[in-house]
């Protein structure tokens, strides 16, 4: 028994390490990422738990959404760190960060039960998003979350050819795409818990 704890602990630890080497191979490559990844991270465990997600579910969805770009590793640096709007067929290329990254997950055995959640993680609510066009409750619940967690930390950014978007502002964006880019369930308990959700982002340094 004591082995197979040991073995255990030991594989978390692997895992963890595999984890966060990743995740700086991510930030050496894209500045925007630096602590993003984190950020969305953190919100979206605090969020899932506020909607009642436990255990493995809990778990796999903080762990995708830390390695939620990491398919960015696969993208041009010259159009992953352009200073300015992205030009369409730039955006072409951003558009195969998900599957990229899926590609990557999928070939670990202890992060394949991730990999769905960072394929969907820019799909919409109206089945307007991308790769694969789904819609409702045909995503992933981890890549709702992950969805509405990347906009806010995006909005809330100061990106080279933008100022961040105060609180308010950022959650007026959300609410208006309830139902059309975000899970409307996820967009209420935003709504309902603005006190809380605010508190998520109290460690980043932008304008509220």
């Amino acid at each position: 028994m004591l082995g197979k704890l040991l073995s255990f602990f030991r594989n978390k630890e692997v895992y963890h390490d595999i984890i966060e080497s990743l995740v700086a191979a991510l930030e050496a490559k894209d500045a925007y990422t630096s602590g993003h990844s984190q950020r969305v991270s953190d919100m979206a465990y605090k969020l899932s738990k506020g909607l009642g997600i436990k255990g493995v579910e809990l778990q796999n969805i903080d762990i995708s959404a830390h390695l939620h770009d990491i398919g960015k590793i696969g993208v041009p640096d010259k159009v992953l760190n352009k200073n300015g709007k992205l030009l369409p067929h730039e955006w072409e290329y951003i558009k195969m960060h998900p599957k990229i990254g899926f590609d990557i997950l999928n070939k670990s055995k202890g992060l394949k039960s991730i990999s769905e959640n960072v394929l969907y993680h820019h799909e919409r609510w109206d089945g307007k998003g991308y790769p694969k066009g789904l819609s409702g409750i045909d995503i992933p619940l981890g890549s709702r979350v992950i969805a509405v967690c990347d906009s806010i930390d995006a909005m809330t950014s100061v990106r080279p050819y933008r100022q961040a978007m105060g609180f308010e502002e950022c959650i007026k964006e959300i609410t208006i795409n309830s139902g059309l880019m975000f899970d409307p369930v996820i967009v209420q308990y935003i709504e309902e818990n603005i006190d809380t959700v605010r508190k998520f982002l109290e460690p980043k340094n932008t304008i509220f």
